[in-house]
């Protein structure tokens, strides 16, 4: 891995999840880190978990003005990644148009967004993480997976647009954040078992497995246009 010292890095969707384990190993590997989400009290919980001099900022990546406030001062980042979305689940018949637009704007348009704003260094990177319904719909989740294909054809197309910044994906499979915290805890170690036992890892993943990732591709000069899978083996299946 290349040497991210002294690089400055935005995480949006920094304060919790993949974003968060992000967060903490690009400030290990000596990045000047800037972590953003709508809760100021979720961020400043991550700052205290983090270290290594983080900052925190409050962005709302599905508000216009917002994210126009957030990238104003024309700030030049070395490396961006977004991490954010949630809702979408359903058949489509029980979804409402309200809560289809608002899977929507949590994810797509949010990082359409944040790509339109954000000024990235030439050779910098701009990173989505989306999830393996983009590539492998389960039922009750045709939206999401709508919503993860759309992102990672959105970054095969500014990969050309944005070139020489390089912009990538990653795809995470089932891993433990907060995402799941909708479900008690014997229910969650159920969901996980389950899993583990089925995936071709034989484990779910962590968040840091992602971290990891991100940090692969948002450090190889090498990288770009690409969707990069970290799910265990779960498109095998």
């Amino acid at each position: 891995m290349l040497s991210l010292n002294g690089k400055d890095v935005l995480i949006v969707g920094g304060s919790s999840g993949i974003g968060l384990a992000t967060a903490k190993l690009a400030a290990e590997a000596g990045a000047k880190v800037t972590i953003a989400s709508r809760s100021q009290d979720k961020l400043t919980a991550a700052v205290k978990d983090i270290g290594h001099g983080v900052s925190a900022r409050v962005l709302d990546a599905g508000d216009d003005s917002s994210v126009a406030a957030f990238f104003a001062d024309g700030r030049v980042w070395d490396h961006i990644v977004t991490s954010a979305g949630q809702g979408g689940r359903g058949k489509l018949a029980d979804l409402t148009m309200d809560a289809a637009f608002a899977a929507m704007n949590a994810k797509f348009w949010s990082y359409f967004r944040v790509a339109r704003a954000a000024k990235v260094a030439p050779g910098g990177s701009l990173t989505f993480v989306t999830g393996g319904l983009g590539s492998k719909p389960s039922p009750g989740a045709s939206l999401v997976s709508a919503v993860n294909a759309a992102v990672e054809g959105m970054t095969r197309g500014l990969a050309l647009d944005f070139a020489p910044t390089r912009v990538n994906t990653v795809s995470p499979g089932m891993v433990v954040t907060p995402l799941w915290d909708q479900f008690n805890d014997q229910q969650k170690k159920a969901l996980f078992d389950k899993a583990a036992t089925n995936l071709p890892a034989r484990r779910v993943g962590q968040p840091e497995d992602l971290g990891h990732a991100i940090l692969f591709v948002m450090t190889n000069p090498y990288t770009t246009g690409t969707v990069v899978h970290v799910d265990g083996g779960s498109a095998l299946l």
